[in-house]
């Protein structure tokens, strides 16, 4: 099937979230998403999208680009939010690997201040019904740092099995210079339980 004639949601729930595809006027947000994560998104995110935005202008281009990619099935990166506050608690991307399998990468990370809550987990949970569901999907793949034992507990948590290990990643240094390793993650679609 062509991508682009895929009827995706742009948004779906869950017991505590709303899940959504960044959007145009969604730039302000963005951007202080972005300066209060900075810190925390440099161990393992240092390369994340959400840390170019140097102004809330530049966010808003960003995130109309991300809304772009999204209608053109590039890829889907979005938000989730609590619906008790409507607060910002994770990102979600999900990029396509190889079409033809279906396969899809999936990665995320959570808002410094909502660590340990479990949303990470919540809204993976229902980003694979998304992409098993509405993308179709044969194989997912999941990468993390060894030492992010938060993600890797995400990932075992939603079935991922540990596929594999990226000795010496040059995009994860240690704070002391030195390397660390990546673990592979993958997820079929007989394993995944919806």
């Amino acid at each position: 099937m062509n991508k682009l004639l895929l009827d995706l949601p742009t948004h779906f729930e869950t017991k505590r979230l709303v899940i959504r595809c960044y959007q145009p006027g969604d730039g302000p947000m963005y951007y202080a998403v972005g300066v209060r994560n900075r810190h925390h998104l440099q161990r393992y995110e240092s390369g994340n999208i959400i840390l170019a935005a140097e102004t809330e202008q530049e966010a808003e281009a960003l995130v109309q680009g991300l809304y772009a990619d999204w209608m053109a099935r590039n890829c889907f990166f979005m938000g989730a939010f609590s619906k008790a506050t409507g607060e910002f608690v994770a990102q979600i991307y999900v990029g396509g690997v190889n079409w033809d399998l279906p396969e899809f990468a999936l990665g995320y990370f959570v808002d410094k201040d909502h660590e340990g809550q479990g949303f990470v987990t919540e809204a993976v949970q229902a980003t694979l019904r998304f992409i098993f569901e509405h993308l179709g999907a044969h194989r997912v793949r999941l990468e993390t740092n060894e030492a992010n034992t938060r993600s890797r507990r995400v990932a075992e948590r939603c079935g991922f099995v540990q596929e594999g290990q990226l000795r010496h990643a040059a995009a994860h240094r240690n704070p002391d210079g030195t390397f660390s390793d990546d673990v592979l993650y993958g997820l079929l679609r007989s394993e995944y339980k919806g």
